[in-house]
């Protein structure tokens, strides 16, 4: 079999915590506490307490203490254009430009946008609804917008959840609704939102359909649990009843709607607004180029990974041809054909981190001998052993085993640093400083991902007709035992 090499090839040895909610005042957590009972009260109490040593700030000083201003709104606009102007580069005609830059160009005007955008979310049946109107009513500000979104927590099999959120991504502000304490979904939500650095309340709902010990006790709860911004409200509350005694010995009775209890949420929100608008719109900006960013460099590395294929397929049947025609012990595979410092080279040049001879030489023995003390060359070279079980192949199976799995090692290692590569920053992070936990897990998965059986019997048919065109098809057997 031939096989031209268009370069040199040097093969290489191859190897709960929620710091946005924060907990409100001494005082005002004695008020929810209110007529709870003396041994409860101070169970709670010395909860409170000890939280409170080490109290987070409240929403208004946390946002102070963020690097949130006009000049870093630019700055992430600046870096999602600069991964769009890459792709243009590498791909002129690409299909999503036209759509990339028509969002860049709305990010720059929503840095001097006044209107302020509030999100109500939460489940099913909290009152979403209701508390818009309720606010709609008292809210005196113009320039703010309350959307509900769609109920989460729904059970449907689509990905509706993950949908909402990336509406609810696009507001400034946050008010998540619960009717009591937190379920576990409701919990993992709002720490997606904290993730993502979205201001929020937790707001507890329809605390009227409690008593009032309870009503304190879930309030009391929920503060434990987010340490941080959570209000007590009933938008629409229970009508009481009303029983007049008149002079005449009679009485009358009806029923009576009380006012809605929003108090201490419009306050807080209006402090919130009123205070810090501009720079939540400046938050807004920020996390809206970093999703665009995140969007763009995904199609980049298609891009990316659609030439950097046709490398790693070249390279792993050259790496193939030389060790089956220089068959060598099965732990020595590597260090003869799994990788090269010139794959390395091409493919570090795809994706802007540049490498010398010397530099790419030392990668490629540095994944070497990862994939050595992870036992790759081992699982590998036993499982395509057990594939290639023939007796139409006796004669070559040494060269022939170590050749596929010279191949398949090869493409392993394309796969691994092809992966890690899409890792790093679009020409920040060039150079040769590997992180080799980062490599490690990268290799690890990708050995995962390419140990399907499907794939190893479709890989071990590929590798020999290039290595044995002349032979007939041989007898591929299930390696389940082998793989797993």
């Amino acid at each position: 079999m031939l096989v031209k090499l268009q370069r040199p090839i040097l093969v290489g040895g191859l190897g709960l915590s929620f710091s946005l909610w924060m907990l409100q005042s001494w005082h005002d957590s004695i008020v929810q506490v209110g007529e709870f009972g003396l041994l409860s009260a101070l169970a709670v109490g010395g909860g409170l307490w000890l939280f409170q040593q080490n109290r987070p700030k409240d929403s208004l000083e946390q946002l102070d203490g963020m690097l949130v201003d006009r000049a870093t709104g630019e700055s992430a606009i600046a870096k999602t254009e600069a991964v769009i102007n890459q792709l243009a580069q590498e791909a002129e005609n690409h299909l999503a430009l036209e759509t990339l830059r028509e969002q860049i160009a709305q990010l720059l005007l929503e840095l001097d946008r006044q209107e302020i955008k509030v999100a109500v979310t939460g489940g099913k049946s909290v009152g979403k609804s209701t508390l818009i109107q309720v606010l709609q009513n008292v809210e005196t500000r113009n320039l703010v917008s309350l959307e509900e979104t769609a109920p989460l927590f729904r059970e449907v099999s689509d990905n509706s959840d993950a949908a909402i959120l990336a509406e609810v991504a696009k507001s400034d502000f946050v008010l998540f609704l619960t009717n009591g304490d937190l379920t576990d979904s409701e919990f993992q939500t709002l720490q997606q939102l904290k993730a993502a650095n979205q201001p929020t309340i937790l707001v507890f709902n329809k605390q009227d359909q409690y008593l009032t010990d309870e009503s304190a006790s879930i309030s009391s709860q929920l503060k434990l649990w987010m340490q941080g911004n959570v209000v007590a409200t009933a938008a629409s509350p229970i009508p009481i009843k009303v029983r007049k005694h008149e002079a005449d010995g009679s009485v009358q009775e009806w029923m009576e709607q009380p006012a809605p209890a929003i108090q201490q949420l419009t306050q807080q929100l209006d402090q919130v607004l009123a205070q810090q608008g501009q720079r939540l719109v400046w938050l807004t900006t920020i996390r809206k180029a970093g999703l665009l960013k995140a969007e763009a460099k995904n199609w980049l590395n298609g891009t990316r990974r659609d030439r950097a294929t046709p490398i790693i397929e070249q390279y792993q049947w050259i790496a193939a041809a030389a060790a089956f025609a220089n068959p060598v012990p099965a732990l020595d595979i590597l260090a003869t054909a799994a990788i090269n410092a010139q794959m390395v080279m091409d493919l570090g040049n795809i994706y802007q981190q540049k490498f010398s001879l010397e530099q790419a030489q030392t990668v490629a023995g540095t994944m070497g001998s990862l994939m050595l003390k992870l036992g790759l060359v081992e699982l590998s070279t036993k499982a395509i052993s057990t594939v290639l079980k023939s007796n139409a192949v006796t004669f070559v199976a040494g060269g022939v085993v170590q050749g596929v799995s010279a191949a398949y090692l090869t493409r392993v290692a394309g796969l691994s640093l092809v992966e890690y590569f899409q890792q790093q920053e679009i020409a920040i992070d060039s150079g040769t400083g590997l992180n080799l936990e980062n490599l490690r897990q990268t290799l690890q998965k990708v050995f995962g991902q390419n140990q399907q059986i499907g794939f190893l019997q479709g890989f071990v048919k590929q590798g020999m007709k290039r290595l044995l065109p002349e032979v007939q098809p041989i007898e591929v057997v299930g390696v389940q035992k082998a793989v797993g």
